[in-house]
């Protein structure tokens, strides 16, 4: 009697796999999915201090199905009983462990039918052998997992509460890593606005010989670097005229041959930087395009898997990917394209899990080109840059001729170069702007020998202000996490969306900004919980739960040493916790007191006066963009002020932005910028000196404010009139509104108000 075929099922997280999955495995398999996560722990139980584990016994957890999968499991268990076999085949990572053992925890069936599976990329190679070398699961990695979930938990819900108290929003929160990550945002924000620019000055020269032009760059003055050394135009003004009579001879020419290096092919982190910088994407976008090519595309032959796992840290490459590298390189661009040893990259930090590859298309030979018929165009791009980082980490060194001249003018030298790639290597294919980017330089020297005399046309001294660090924007902010060791490559991109979310940050031209609720919040953060929010005590962390996945640590002991201290923590802060105001520079119009950031009932914010419940007078939020003017698109047409640029002292010009005109530094390297608003006529009440203008705010919303801002901050929403209180002597506003049409005083003690004449509702 012939033996009875047996039935496998097959259960991913994601059901974008199966048809990739089925294709390659045949009809004697099910291939059904878990659509990631099925427990976790409970939003409510009483025992657990509401948390989902126990504190008092080892920080025990308790899970329950997420009640939106509850006819998934069903489903799962239903089919689990009609199969011989069973494949839990979860992502080949920590997380994914975690959930191959919450799916073998509810189902129903005897252990020797369940096994767990890994592949690291879905090629029938890595997808076969997995089925022939199952294991089981990996308890370990399993404890990683929880112990991260219960510390973001236990984070999470004892540090918001105290947020909550202290600032009235029952909409905040806090994070383990979030909270960190904003506080990086919010220092380099005090950076820049601490920063002050310091001017310097460079000297080049326009030198000839044979009457052959090139240019050459102050760099020494008796042999010591003049680098930003030149303080301002006097003294760039007197070597230029030194440097106008002087003899110029060539000292030294140096001619070298240097080799570039590829760089390893993409990790999370490296994949996510080189995607925002060359195509554009945000973080979260370059992730759920990532997870579409690596789950499967629809090609002629059917769903195929075009990419490894995109979530690793590690850049080791297989043998037989390194070997289809090589087979293509060799057919397509010939052997001097190819190193003499394959390359291979290091490992990099010690806490790199190294069980996966690097990002890299799992068929190499399939080239974008090729397959870009059945890809949308953000695939083709991601994809394309993929495949040329990885071939190009393959390939053999670039080769740059650089040539250096040093020309002496009296105790000053002077250095020219140029630069010339002589064989272009894996530059053919992929050049990385971030590993330093190879540019020629092609300044067309003439051919110099040392003691060579040269003659000067002229001298170009140019004034330049040093610029302050630059705001994080997604791409460097990723990668200073992972270079603090904060955060991993699966939870990247959740952490910027968080922050965004809770409008902590808002991102300005791809510039992260911290609001004005995500600077107080940050600053409550780390006064009160300075362990929490320090970069070594979380990266620290970070180590911890790489030790436990390792076996060198025990999970519910690195529980225990962070919660004692962490709860006497909280609880000494709690028990201290008063209410506080987020203060604005932002004036009340009404009683001149500061406005405060508010929070409605239903989590809206505006601004509220300081002197309520006395003056309940209240704004948009968007009063606070009207405090600076932006401007992207200029009229070329310019028009000299005659106000004088405070600080450069150079013309200013009127320039106009699609906010309004404005004055801008006519000397480039400064290129000061400062609001011009229109006047109303009007002496400013409250510093006596400025005139009240009309401002407008990013959305358009018109107000006035003094011209002297952020001297003075007086506000109001609304136009000012010249003519004074014939009661007090005080401002007179217009106040235009359905019911009414009058002119009334803005001190609250008169309040005296008269009708608007109608020519003046007409101006």
């Amino acid at each position: 009697m012939a033996k009875k075929k047996e039935k496998t099922l097959v259960i991913v997280e994601s059901p974008a796999k199966s048809k990739t999955i089925k294709k390659i495995l045949g009809d004697g398999y099910q291939i059904e999915a878990s659509y990631g996560h099925i427990r976790n722990l409970p939003t409510k139980d009483p025992k657990t201090d509401n948390l989902g584990f126990d504190v008092n016994n080892n920080f025990e957890p308790k899970f329950e199905i997420i009640p939106q999968k509850k006819e998934v499991v069903k489903k799962l268990n239903d089919l689990s009983k009609k199969f011989d076999n069973i494949y839990i085949a979860s992502d080949p990572d920590r997380e994914g462990e975690a959930i191959a053992w919450h799916v073998r925890q509810i189902l129903t069936v005897p252990d020797e039918k369940i096994k767990r599976i890994e592949f690291n990329e879905i090629t029938p190679k890595a997808v076969k052998y997995s089925i022939e070398h199952p294991r089981t699961i990996n308890m370990d990695m399993v404890q990683a997992q929880q112990t991260r979930q219960i510390l973001d938990k236990l984070v999470g819900y004892k540090l918001s509460p105290v947020l909550w108290k202290q600032m009235g929003n029952y909409n905040l929160s806090a994070g383990r890593v979030q909270s960190v990550a904003l506080r990086m945002i919010c220092e380099r924000e005090e950076e820049i606005e601490a920063f002050i620019p310091q001017e310097y000055w460079t000297v080049s020269a326009e030198l000839n010989k044979d009457g052959k032009i090139f240019e050459a760059e102050l760099s020494k003055y008796k042999n010591k670097s003049i680098e930003k050394t030149i303080k301002n135009e006097t003294q760039a003004q007197k070597i230029a005229d030194f440097l106008k009579s002087a003899d110029y001879e060539v000292a030294k020419v140096t001619n070298k041959t240097t080799k570039r290096k590829p760089t390893a092919p993409f990790i999370t982190s490296t994949m996510q930087r080189a995607a925002s910088s060359k195509l554009g994407f945000g973080v979260q976008k370059t992730m759920q395009v990532a997870q579409k090519l690596y789950e499967g595309i629809e090609l002629d032959g059917g769903a195929v898997g075009l990419i490894t796992y995109m979530r690793t840290d590690s850049v080791r490459v297989s043998d037989d990917a390194m070997t289809m590298a090589k087979d293509f390189i060799l057919n397509n661009f010939g052997e001097k394209y190819y190193p003499e040893k394959p390359n291979v990259y290091a490992k990099g930090k010690q806490n790199v899990q190294d069980a996966h590859e690097a990002i890299r298309p799992s068929y190499p030979e399939r080239t974008p080109e090729s397959i870009k018929q059945y890809l949308d165009s953000d695939q083709y791009r991601l994809y394309k840059l993929i495949w040329e980082k990885f071939m190009s980490s393959q390939m053999a060194n670039a080769e740059i001729a650089n040539k250096s001249i040093e020309i002496s003018a009296g105790d000053y030298t002077l250095k020219a170069g140029t630069s010339k790639i002589t064989f272009d290597g894996f530059l053919k294919l992929y050049n990385d702007s971030e590993d330093d980017e190879e540019k020629e330089k092609d300044n067309k020297i003439p051919n110099l020998e040392q003691g060579d005399k040269v003659n000067c046309n002229k001298i170009d001294p140019k004034q330049h202000f040093t610029q302050p660090p630059p705001r994080y924007n997604e791409a460097s902010l990723v990668k200073a996490l992972e270079e603090y060791g904060i955060g991993r490559p699966s939870t990247y991109a959740t952490i910027i969306t968080v922050i965004q979310t809770r409008k902590y940050v808002e991102k300005k031209e791809k510039a992260l900004h911290p609001t004005i609720l995500g600077r107080a919040v940050s600053k409550q953060l780390v006064e009160q919980f300075a362990d929490i929010m320090d970069y070594k005590f979380t990266a620290g962390m970070e180590e911890k739960l790489d030790m436990i996945a390792e076996k060198k640590a025990i999970w519910n002991k690195v529980l225990k040493e962070f919660y004692d201290p962490f709860m006497d923590e909280v609880q000494s802060v709690m028990k201290t916790a008063h209410k506080i105001n987020i203060e604005t520079k932002i004036m009340c119009p009404n009683c001149g007191k500061p406005m405060l950031v508010r929070t409605g009932k239903n989590g809206s914010q505006f601004l509220g006066c300081s002197g309520y419940p006395d003056c309940k007078t209240i704004m948009s939020l968007n009063v606070l963009a009207g405090e600076n003017i932006e401007e992207e698109q200029e009229q070329k047409q310019e028009e000299i002020c005659e106000e004088k640029c405070e600080k450069c002292g150079s013309d200013m010009v009127f320039k106009t932005g699609p906010y309004g005109k404005y004055m801008q530094c006519t000397n480039s390297q400064c290129n000061n910028r400062k609001a011009y608003h229109k006047s109303t006529g009007v002496k400013c009440p409250k510093c006596e000196t400025g005139e009240i203008v009309f401002k407008k705010s990013k959305r358009g919303t018109v107000f006035f404010g003094c011209n002297n801002y952020p001297k003075c901050d007086f506000v109001s929403w609304y136009e000012p009139v010249k003519e004074k209180c014939p009661k007090c002597g005080g401002i007179m506003v217009k106040k235009i509104t359905k019911k009414s049409k009058k002119i009334e005083c803005i001190n609250k003690e008169c309040l005296y108000s008269q009708e608007l004449e109608e020519e003046e509702q007409n101006e």
